[in-house]
């Protein structure tokens, strides 16, 4: 009975066409290709409780872990800087895909990672859709600026025609992502309760709900530590530093500025706290 309750800890070093595995507990393909044949040899020979740990690498990461997500595995995805300083902290200071494997699978074992958590359909496509807008609006932004250091007549009339296509690209995108909100139940009353503070509006709410897609599930301070708002701190002896923020997801905190923005104008209950601070 124990050994069924034992969890198999596999370290995955994830990158664009392999995927390097880990486990000094069972036996595994070394590598496999990052694609669905490799996900599938993967699950074939996965016969017990498993956990597997991988670094965020953006898109390489993500098809991997729906893969093993979808089929009832525990997936916990690390900031590859926390890989690294652990690997450091443990004197493996080589880095290759065979020994980034067997850290991930050491850090799997050691320490209580936050598992993932499964997205819905809907709320993958809400998170692209969500990644897509801040593309947007930051080549949007890069063009208003360029703007105004241009004088050619005919430069600023092209950059005025591109920054007049990107708003409406970026408007076409808002209706999408409001469409696809109000066909999902869970998605939509998030987004209503997180735009009931007055000073979040619907797409500070959405983007919000696309960036941390546990929101509702976690506490104040785990949503604070998640979004990288926590602040450290840094004593030592008498010394007693100044408390700083650092990590988190920047995506969460470039929803959250404008909402606070617009709460220490107009809330009634943020805007005191505001000018206090």
């Amino acid at each position: 009975m124990q050994s069924q309750l034992q969890v198999v800890h596999i370290g995955a070093d994830v990158a664009a066409n392999s995927i390097e595995l880990f486990s000094k507990e069972v036996a595994l393909p070394k590598t496999i290709t990052n694609n669905a044949s490799g996900f599938k040899a993967l699950l074939g020979v996965l016969q017990c409780r498993t956990r597997i740990t991988c670094e965020a690498t953006g898109p390489y990461h993500r098809r991997f872990v729906r893969a093993l997500l979808r089929a009832g595995l525990e997936v916990c995805v690390v900031n590859p800087r926390q890989a690294r300083r652990f690997a450091q902290a443990n004197n493996v200071l080589v880095k290759t895909d065979k020994v980034d494997a067997r850290i991930l699978a050491l850090m799997s074992e050691k320490l209580n990672l936050r598992p993932s958590v499964p997205l819905s359909e809907k709320q993958e496509e809400l998170t692209a859709l969500n990644v897509r807008r801040i593309q947007l609006v930051q080549m949007r932004s890069n063009e208003q600026k360029r703007l105004k250091q241009t004088e050619g007549t005919y430069v600023r009339a092209d950059m005025q025609a591109s920054i007049k296509a990107l708003t409406k690209r970026i408007e076409k995108l808002d209706t999408t992502i409001a469409k696809l909100i109000e066909s999902d139940e869970p998605m939509r009353q998030k987004v209503t309760a997180m735009s009931a503070v007055k000073g979040v509006g619907f797409n500070s709410a959405a983007q919000l709900l696309a960036a941390c897609p546990e929101l509702g599930t976690l506490g104040e301070r785990q949503a604070a530590s998640l979004a990288g708002l926590a602040p450290f701190n840094n004593d030592s002896g008498k010394h007693r530093g100044v408390r700083t923020i650092r990590g988190g997801r920047r995506s969460m905190r470039m929803a959250l500025y404008m909402a606070a923005l617009s709460a220490a104008r107009y809330n009634p209950h943020l805007k005191p706290f505001y000018q206090r601070l």
